[in-house]
């Protein structure tokens, strides 16, 4: 395009006003005819952006039906009332495991833990009389000292020979 506008000037010097004139309308042509095909290819290029994003939608769509259709099915499996008595027997498992694990940790229930409070507020104001066992008055008698020493070393002793077996 340069080109062409200094050879009109040049046109131009030497006199020749009409090439001149028919160069520049040339070159105006020719611009109009590039920005003409820029915006044309400016347009496909958005038009291909455009089908792209509509194909994407598309899978989406696709994607929400066969997710609609899958819920749909499983719904059909599971009504609200298979889902509520599930729930329910969830609910009542897991309180049942608690009783279990309470029994096994030796924790005592409410009824047991008001019985022991009443107890203890009984204790406290004496109005019960709690009875110890009876200690005998018997001597227990006396274990002579040597005996358990010789004791001792024979547990030492045979305390090896069990681990040894063992191993």
């Amino acid at each position: 395009m340069e080109k062409e506008r200094q050879l009109a000037k040049q046109l131009l010097k030497d006199g020749k006003k009409e090439k001149a004139l028919l160069l520049l309308k040339k070159k105006r042509f020719q611009e109009q005819l590039l920005d003409k095909t820029e915006n044309q290819i400016s347009n496909l290029e958005r038009m291909v952006q455009d089908i792209e994003f509509a194909q994407i939608e598309m899978k989406v769509i696709e994607g929400l039906k066969v997710g609609n259709d899958c819920l749909k099915k499983m719904h059909e499996v599971l009504s609200i009332e298979e889902v509520e008595r599930i729930m329910d027997e969830t609910h009542d498992s897991i309180e049942y495991q608690k009783q279990i694990d309470d029994i096994l940790a030796g924790s005592l229930t409410q009824e047991d833990e008001d019985a022991v409070l009443a107890e203890l507020e009984a204790i406290t104001q004496g109005d019960v009389d709690v009875e110890l066992p009876e200690v005998p008055d018997e001597q227990l008698p006396e274990v002579p000292e040597q005996e358990e020493p010789e004791r001792e070393k024979e547990k030492v002793k045979k305390k090896p020979e069990r681990e040894m077996l063992a191993l």
